[in-house]
């Protein structure tokens, strides 16, 4: 691994076990709300095939996790769930715990950690696959936890421009926290696989087969009174905002990006479309 690979696993390893992954915890219920029609999605992918052995890469604090051991219970199945975020996996666990749930978890990097060679007969993802500072070795590692035929379900998002609701926050406030840091093209993070083109590379160099790739768009909401914790905790700006020593400084940035989200209110709701894509594949049969 060269120094550019260490700095990027330690950043994320830093973000995911610090602040971001706290704040996640602590909007876990919000959130959980928001992203509900995917865990749907990816729960119909589960029921419309025959596994029973699933893994849920990037797992957060459960939510998808969960409901597919929920799916798969009465047929002794049994879902795993992954994180590299010791305070997400914790609530993941407290919350499996909570329910009497037969889901299980582990904090590790899916990227290195020495998954039981074939041990599932489907991989399944959140929002969860954006993040590895190197992908091919990612995915390559998963196809052999991989049993063969197994399918690969993950949602990834697309593009800033296709998800405007996303970047509002950061858009809004950059004129004024001109210490932000700016997204790189490519680099791990929210938008890494918003090229249909490099991802599809990245699962064929890393021996994945049958690979589709399609669009999908989803209408979400959140209640209005939510929206300030939302951009407040989550995100580049949330992230500053947490820092930001000046009170008068924080309520300017706060006023700003509020009103930069009106157009996004209906009401008592926030409303917006997420464009994603939902990336399929299996791995190969012997």
């Amino acid at each position: 691994m060269d120094i550019t690979q260490q700095q990027k696993e330690t950043e994320q390893t830093a973000l995911w076990n610090g602040r971001a992954g706290r704040a996640w915890v602590d909007a876990q219920a919000s959130l959980d709300a928001i992203l509900q029609p995917f865990e749907d999605r990816l729960v119909d992918e589960v029921r419309a095939g025959s596994a029973q052995r699933v893994l849920d890469v990037g797992c957060g604090t459960g939510a998808t996790t969960l409901a597919i051991a929920r799916l798969l219970a009465s047929a002794k199945g049994h879902c795993v769930g992954v994180d590299i975020s010791e305070p997400m996996i914790a609530a993941a666990r407290e919350r499996a715990q909570r329910e009497g749930s037969m889901a299980t978890f582990i904090c590790a990097d899916a990227q290195r950690h020495a998954f039981e060679p074939a041990s599932f007969d489907m991989i399944i993802s959140r929002f969860g696959v954006m993040f590895f500072d190197s992908p091919v070795q990612a995915f390559e590692n998963l196809r052999q936890a991989a049993q063969g035929g197994a399918a690969l379900r993950a949602l990834a998002w697309r593009s800033p421009a296709e998800n405007p609701f996303m970047t509002t926050a950061e858009r809004a406030a950059a004129p004024l926290l001109p210490n932000m840091p700016a997204r790189q093209p490519g680099a791990p993070g929210q938008f890494a696989f918003a090229d249909r083109e490099r991802v599809s590379s990245i699962l064929e160099e890393s021996g994945w087969t049958g690979i589709d790739i399609q669009p999908m768009d989803v209408e979400c909401a959140m209640p209005e009174k939510a929206l300030n914790g939302y951009f407040t905790r989550l995100g580049p700006v949330g992230l500053m905002l947490q820092e930001e020593p000046d009170e008068r400084k924080r309520a300017q940035v706060i006023q700003t990006v509020r009103a930069a989200f009106e157009p996004f209110v209906r009401g008592g709701e926030v409303r917006f479309t997420a464009a994603c894509w939902m990336i399929g594949a299996h791995a190969p049969s012997a």
